[in-house]
């Protein structure tokens, strides 16, 4: 089966008025999250004077909250609404990052306070995500989970494009804590939006008398049994540990031993993150042309490949952000083609009744890898160099296909083809 009818006939998601404000709040959010991602490292290296062992450590403590994801699903999906986790987890982050231009406008920021920062806004990210499938799910019918996964993922990739530009030129401007600010609003802004959105969200299973961990223990289980979950989350593992080594040395990487300034790293990353634009609005097409599976494990190629081009990067300035945003485009291109394509399919084999869980083991193991990742990335920038580092983690990243290869997943190629998941399945379904 090549297409979807379903999905061509269904009305366009831009008329559905509960999508557009969350997709509203979703698009600020996330280009404040982009301003922050050049910020806070910003602030590490060129206020705090931090190296690459503390840039790494920043790092890891923004993803090591995801640890306790598994425990946090298990939580979150005896919660019959989800609406208002979403809520609390945005006005959390809104609030703790506020406390960054707070204490440089006192002259008290420290390296220890960024840390905190970094653990308290994780958190709130595992928060967030662990809701965010269940209310996903009741925001929008079965048959075009595709297309609301690529019209986010389009955004996310547009903020990509604009937000690392806009973050440049605000941390030249407001500095690096006044651009933090902007980010914080924007989780409040996100916050207002969901609390605008009325959905019918789905019963939870009963489970009186179950504890948290048997609750999370089943959540784990049905991600190791299912062929098509474990291959995903051991594959996106792989890539998140490899390209967090290098993720944790690329503003240090650009702004010493490149030369580039704030405004010209922003405006590189920027201009790259047109390829994960052009790879979310082209995932749809390609995966119905060549089968969503098949492309999903093109992009798990093309997404941590290119940083290997960053061990050739030098000579003037104009070439060095040339070759950041050559990376950044091809990159961004893969990792669209992955996420839309695997996020989908996730979507589609997942009971309901477990859904927080899964996604809450997911986070664990798939996000809880990233501390490792950038820890060992900070370790080996400082022992083998930056550059070495950057080509070891582009090699580990491509081996990480080898998980889908023998996996059921590149022969999908509609969502038509799967069977839908028993919506009451127990969770030691699968």
């Amino acid at each position: 089966m090549t297409s979807e009818p379903a999905e061509a006939q269904s009305p366009s998601l831009w008329r559905d008025r509960r999508f557009r404000t969350f997709w509203i709040g979703q698009t600020l959010s996330q280009f404040g999250d982009r301003i922050s991602e050049l910020a806070l490292p910003l602030i590490a290296v060129l206020v705090l004077d931090a190296g690459a062992g503390q840039v790494g450590l920043l790092t890891a403590a923004v993803w090591a909250p995801n640890i306790v994801s598994i425990f946090v699903g298990s939580w979150v999906d005896q919660r019959r609404a989800k609406r208002p986790l979403l809520i609390v987890a945005d006005l959390l982050r809104g609030v703790v990052l506020a406390t960054i231009p707070v204490a440089y406008l006192l002259d008290a920021l420290t390296l220890g306070h960024l840390y905190v920062v970094a653990l308290l806004a994780g958190f709130g990210q595992v928060l967030f995500s662990t809701a965010y499938m269940p209310f996903f799910v009741a925001l929008v019918v079965r048959d075009r989970y595709l297309d609301a996964n690529a019209k986010l993922s389009a955004t996310r990739s547009a903020s990509f494009i604009a937000g690392p530009a806009v973050g440049g030129a605000l941390v030249q401007v407001l500095t690096a804590p006044g651009a933090i600010l902007v980010d914080a609003l924007t989780f409040v802004v996100s916050a207002v939006q969901i609390g605008r959105v009325r959905v019918e969200e789905r019963p939870v299973a009963d489970a009186r008398g179950q504890s948290l961990l048997r609750r999370a223990r089943e959540g784990l289980a049905l991600v190791v049994r299912h062929p098509y979950l474990r291959a995903g989350l051991g594959c996106a593992t792989t890539i998140n540990f490899f390209t967090f080594m290098a993720q944790a040395l690329l503003i240090l990487f650009a702004s010493r031993d490149l030369g580039l300034s704030a405004g010209v790293i922003g405006l590189a990353l920027g201009v790259g993150a047109v390829g994960g634009f052009v790879g979310a609005v082209a995932a749809p097409r390609l995966a119905a042309r060549y089968g969503r599976g098949r492309m999903g494990a093109v992009g798990a190629i093309l997404f941590p490949a290119p940083l290997a081009l960053l061990g050739l990067a030098g000579g003037p300035t104009w070439t060095a952000a040339v070759v950041l945003g050559a990376v950044e485009f091809i990159s961004g291109f893969g990792v669209m083609l992955f996420d839309v394509n695997l996020n989908a399919l996730q979507a589609t084999v997942t009971p309901d009744a477990v859904r927080s869980r899964v996604s809450g083991a997911f986070s664990t193991i798939n996000y809880g890898i990233r501390p490792l990742g950038a820890l060992l990335g900070g370790a080996l920038g400082a022992w083998l160099g930056l550059r070495p580092t950057l080509v070891l983690a582009a090699a580990g990243g491509v081996l990480a296909v080898l998980w889908l290869i023998p996996s059921p997943i590149p022969a999908v190629r509609s969502l038509a083809d799967l069977e839908p998941p028993d919506h009451h399945a127990p969770a030691r379904a699968g």
